[in-house]
C-alpha cells in the first residue's frame, strides 16, 4: 500500500508540473515553426529525376539541347518539388552504366531520362530493371523498348522509332522512282538496327539494297566505304547515323560526284549537323520530328501548338533558330512525368519503391497525351505510344529544314 500511495502522489505531482509547463497557443506556434525549420525533409517530399546525357564526345550535339531543355522542366509537380540531377555519359556506354548506377544507388532518383543515344540507352536497361526505376530514353532504336519483356517493363522512350522513320524513307523513295539503295551507317547498335528496318521496308516497296557499309563515329574519313557504294550505282543512299558524325558520308558522296538521292536518319535533327554538313546537304531528305518544321505544319497537325510553345520557351533561353528535335524529346519526357507523377503520388511518397512502381504503371497507362511530336497512347506492349502523325518528311535547303507535305 505505501508503494501505491507513493506512486499516486508522484503521478499527481507530474500532472501538476505538466499543467504548469504547458505553453501558450503562441508558444505552440513558435515550437511548430522551429520544428519545421529543423526538419525540412519531413515537411516537404521531393521527386528526384536523374538525366544521363551525352554532353561531351561525338554525341554532344544531341545531349546539350537536352540539358538546356532540362532547365525549363517544371520545378514542382503534383504539389511536390522536383530536383533534376544531370550527369554526362561522354557518349560512352560504360560511363552511361556508371551514371545510372550512381543515380539509383546514391541519389535515389524516382525516374531517369536518357541516354541521348541508342548504344548507351541499351546498356542502361539492365541497371534500371535491377533498380526497379522507370527510364525514359531519348534515343531512336525500337530495341530500347521492344519487346516489352521483364527488363523493358521499366523502359519508355519519346523519339520516333527507327522503324517509323525507315518506313517513311522507303515510301518517299518509292514515289520518287528509286529502285536501288545503298546504306552506310554507324558501326554500333544505331547503325545496325536502322539498317535492319531500312532493308525490311525497302523490300516491301520492291527496292533492292545493293550495298551496306559501316563507319565509326570518330572516323576521320569514309572514302573507302563511299567508293564501294558508288561502284554499285545506287539510285539513293541512306545514312544511318546521328549527330555531327553523320555529316561525313553525305559530304564524301558529294565530293565524289554522287548525284542521287540522299536520306538521313532522324538523329541529325539539329543545327550543328546543318553547320557541319553545309552546302553538301542541300537537297537531301530526312524523316524528322514535327518540331523542326512546326511553323510550316498544317493548322490541324496535333503537334503544332505544343511544338510552337516549346520552341518559344527554348529560343527565349538559347536564341532564335536554336531548337533541335533532341531538346523536344526531353521536353516530352517532362510532359510524360508531369502527367504520371500526380497519379503515382496517390499510391506512395517519392523516394520509395512503391512510388517508382506506381510511376512506372502511370507512364504505361498514358492515353491521349498530346506532346511536341504527336499524341501518346501507351500500353503494356507499346512504351512509345506515337503513331505515324509523329513523323514528317523534311528537305534540307540552304541550311534550313523545309517541310515536305506527303
Amino acid at each position: 500500500m505505501p508503494r501505491f500511495e507513493s506512486f499516486e502522489r508522484g503521478t499527481q505531482r507530474a500532472r501538476a508540473s505538466s499543467v504548469r509547463a504547458t505553453p501558450s497557443r503562441h508558444g505552440l506556434a513558435r515550437l511548430a515553426a522551429a520544428l519545421c525549420a529543423a526538419l525540412p525533409a519531413i515537411a516537404l517530399a521531393q521527386v528526384k529525376i536523374g538525366l544521363v546525357l551525352s554532353l561531351t564526345g561525338p554525341a554532344a550535339s544531341l545531349g546539350i539541347p537536352a540539358r538546356d531543355t532540362a532547365t525549363l522542366l517544371p520545378k514542382q509537380i503534383g504539389g511536390q518539388s522536383v530536383e533534376y540531377i544531370v550527369l554526362d555519359d561522354a557518349s560512352d556506354t560504360t560511363q552511361a552504366v556508371q551514371d545510372t548506377k550512381k543515380l539509383i544507388s546514391e541519389n535515389h532518383v524516382d525516374a531517369i531520362i536518357g541516354s541521348s543515344i541508342t548504344p548507351n540507352s541499351l546498356s542502361m536497361i539492365d541497371v534500371v530493371a535491377d533498380g526497379e526505376t522507370p527510364m525514359i530514353s531519348l534515343a531512336s532504336s525500337a530495341k530500347i523498348i521492344e519487346p516489352v519483356d521483364a527488363k523493358r517493363h521499366w523502359v519508355f522512350k519519346t523519339p520516333q522509332t527507327d522503324a517509323m522513320m525507315a518506313s517513311a524513307i522507303a515510301e518517299h523513295a518509292s514515289t520518287h522512282g528509286v529502285k536501288t539503295i545503298a546504306f552506310i551507317g554507324q558501326a554500333d547498335a544505331l547503325g545496325e538496327t536502322f539498317y535492319t528496318e531500312v532493308a525490311k521496308f525497302a523490300q516491301l516497296h520492291h527496292i533492292n539494297v545493293v550495298a551496306s557499309e559501316r563507319f565509326n563515329r570518330t572516323d576521320p574519313s569514309v572514302t573507302g566505304q563511299v567508293l564501294k557504294i558508288l561502284a554499285t550505282h545506287p539510285d539513293a543512299v541512306v545514312v544511318g547515323a546521328a549527330g555531327t558524325p553523320a555529316a561525313l558520308p553525305p559530304k564524301t558522296l558529294r565530293e565524289r560526284g554522287y548525284k542521287g538521292l540522299i536520306y538521313h536518319n532522324h538523329g541529325v535533327g539539329n543545327n550543328d549537323f546543318l553547320r557541319v554538313c553545309g552546302a553538301d546537304c542541300n537537297g537531301t531528305f530526312l524523316p524528322a520530328s514535327p518540331v523542326l518544321v512546326a511553323a510550316q505544319l498544317p493548322a490541324d497537325h496535333p503537334a503544332k501548338r505544343l511544338a510552337l510553345d516549346y520552341i518559344a520557351r527554348f529560343e527565349a533561353l538559347r536564341g532564335p533558330g536554336s531548337v533541335s528535335a533532341f531538346g523536344s524529346y526531353t521536353w516530352d519526357a517532362g510532359m510524360l512525368l508531369s502527367h504520371a507523377v500526380p497519379i503515382a503520388l496517390k499510391a506512395a511518397a517519392p523516394g520509395t519503391p512503391e512510388f517508382r512502381r506506381a510511376l512506372r504503371d502511370a507512364l504505361e497507362a498514358t492515353r491521349g497525351l498530346a506532346d511536341t511530336n504527336g499524341v501518346v497512347n501507351m500500353s503494356a506492349t507499346d512504351h512509345l505510344g506515337l503513331d505515324q502523325r509523329a513523323r514528317v518528311m523534311v528537305e534540307i535547303k540552304n541550311a534550313k529544314w523545309v517541310y515536305q507535305p506527303q
